[in-house]
């Protein structure tokens, strides 16, 4: 079971609204899902999009995958950067080596 990350349509005729969520990939579009992590509105201003990013980062590093309009909307929310940020952080920490006291020698 591949699991995305992807959009579902509501809202009423010519006034779209969409709901993030998180599916399994051989479902409909609009059919059954595991969990709503957000929602987007296009017609509205700069709050556009709402998300849930604790449950986001969650299903991401679980492994599933965010499709093409999906993954453009979470970098538009800044989320992935901060999630490379996050990562980069962590890897070069663990890189990182004590420097030694200069007092001893």
């Amino acid at each position: 079971m591949a699991v995305k990350i992807r959009l579902r349509r509501v809202g009423r005729k010519k006034s779209p609204m969409y709901r993030i969520v998180v599916a399994d990939s051989q479902s409909p579009r609009d059919g059954k899902f595991i969990e709503i992590v957000g929602q987007y509105q296009p017609r509205t201003g700069e709050q556009a999009i709402n998300l849930d990013t604790d449950r986001v980062n969650h299903w991401l590093n679980v492994g599933a995958q965010p499709t093409d309009t999906v993954r453009s909307l979470l970098r538009k929310a800044g989320l992935l950067k901060q999630r490379h940020e996050t990562r980069l952080a962590a890897k070069l920490q663990s890189k990182a080596v004590p420097v030694g006291n200069k007092d001893q020698g």
